[in-house]
């Protein structure tokens, strides 16, 4: 075993928890702007999204097929762009992509007539910003951001104790 797949593991969850951390960068921006009627592009806060994706998605069937399992399926359009590979199970790519993007659902219609931002109407373009499942989401990154600490500590005692034999 190569020097380099011991840090494998670390490399990957380290990947983990900078992708968490964007996600949890712009769930504290959506809850903080939840009430911003007005920024400088004009109009009402946007909630920010993050979409997490990772590299080399088909990486459990390259797997199983350098081990000579086969795999079966149900459904031939199942797995049909998987591509076979060659590489080394060592040779992961454990890069995740985080890209953050704004939400595109329409602001939420409120009757204030006494804002300043009111239409003539009385209505005002409120973001679009739902605090449940804002938290919701900062739940959610929070036990993966722990899980991805978990696994680093881990890899750190693996890493030792191989040290000690």
């Amino acid at each position: 075993m190569k020097i380099e797949g011991m840090f494998t593991g670390l490399n990957i969850s380290s990947a983990g928890l900078s992708a968490q951390r964007k996600k949890m960068n712009a769930i504290a921006s959506n809850l903080a702007n939840a009430e911003t009627t007005r920024t400088e592009k004009g109009g009402p806060y946007r909630r920010k999204m993050v979409e997490l994706k990772a590299k080399g998605e088909h990486l459990f069937g390259s797997v199983l097929r350098q081990a000579g399992l086969r795999l079966t399926t149900t459904n031939q359009a199942h797995m049909s762009d998987v591509p076979v590979s060659g590489g080394s199970t060592d040779q992961v790519d454990e890069s995740i992509t985080a890209t953050e993007s704004e939400d595109t659902a329409p602001p939420r219609s409120v009757y204030d007539p006494g804002n300043p931002d009111a239409n003539p109407d009385g209505y005002v373009n409120m973001p679009n910003v739902n605090i449940v499942t804002e938290m919701v989401g900062m739940m959610s990154a929070s036990r993966s951001f722990e899980a991805n600490v978990v696994a680093i500590d881990a890899a750190k005692s693996m890493a030792k104790d191989s040290l000690e034999i």
